[in-house]
């Protein structure tokens, strides 16, 4: 027997993206072409070194890509190419699903860590990219979702957003306008937050942020918009301790600022 010369080298680049060595690839390509062949044959049909063949022989057999007689001298056989693909397949699997538990497990210590001993708070620009993360945050409430915000951005941003809340989170919602019926099963206070502010402010100077919100979701991440008429908004997000009490506190001081009010 003479080793194969024809073998496309885009089939020995497939076979070795799925995990075989070269002189794997040419042992079992060499194999499917015979039935059955000693190590020696095996040398001359695949071109691989008589002092590799053995070894390359005994990894194919782990791998379930070739059988081997119990006769004198062994003669070794491939697997028919769909259940060995699929053998292969099965191996790839595993193997990933062993890799992805280990590196999982690296990574929530790296995360458990970084949030440890950083305090990361994200600038977001940008009306789109602001509007993005507020969705996430919204679609990943478990909890509650608690907003005080401009009537124009709620109306305007804010409002179609609302929609990605998960029905069992509570909402609670202050603002200074709403336009149209209230979302059933949101509590929705409305109250000029900036009432104190216009009252003492110089002549001709209203609220300078009018179109900004404070939201907190599940008492965990925060996001503040900032933004005026005409101009790029900008937001502040974080999932830090610090940043998050600041806001929970500030949302928390206006809830009970707009109760004692309507009394």
């Amino acid at each position: 027997m003479k080793a194969s010369r024809d073998i496309p080298n885009d089939l020995l680049e497939s076979l070795k993206s799925l995990g075989l060595t070269k002189y794997e690839a040419l042992v079992y390509i060499g194999l499917l072409r015979v039935t059955g062949a000693t190590a020696t044959e095996v040398h001359e049909i695949s071109g691989v070194p008589r002092a590799s063949v053995y070894p390359v022989l005994d990894r194919l057999a782990q791998k379930e890509l070739v059988s081997v007689s119990h006769t004198t001298p062994k003669r070794f056989d491939a697997v028919p190419p769909a259940r060995g693909i699929e053998n292969m397949m099965r191996r790839i699997e595993e193997d990933a699903e062993s890799a992805l538990v280990a590196l999982d497990l690296l990574y929530q210590e790296k995360d458990a860590e970084s949030r440890g001993n950083q305090e990361l708070i994200w600038t977001i620009y940008g009306e789109e990219n602001i509007k993005t993360r507020l969705s996430d945050m919204f679609r990943s409430a478990e909890q509650s979702v608690e907003m005080l915000v401009a009537g124009s951005l709620l109306q305007e941003s804010v409002l179609p957003l609302l929609k990605s809340i998960p029905g069992s989170v509570h909402v609670d919602i202050i603002t200074d306008s709403w336009e149209g019926e209230q979302p059933p099963g949101f509590r929705v206070r409305i109250h000029p937050p900036g009432t104190h502010y216009e009252a003492h402010a110089p002549p001709g100077k209203g609220l300078r942020y009018e179109r900004s919100g404070v939201f907190l979701v599940d008492g965990t991440s925060s996001l503040v918009w900032m933004g005026s008429v005409g101009e790029q908004p900008s937001a502040l997000y974080s999932e830090s301790a610090g940043l998050v009490q600041f806001v929970r506190r500030y949302l928390a001081s206006v809830s009970e600022w707009v109760e004692s009010a309507g009394e």
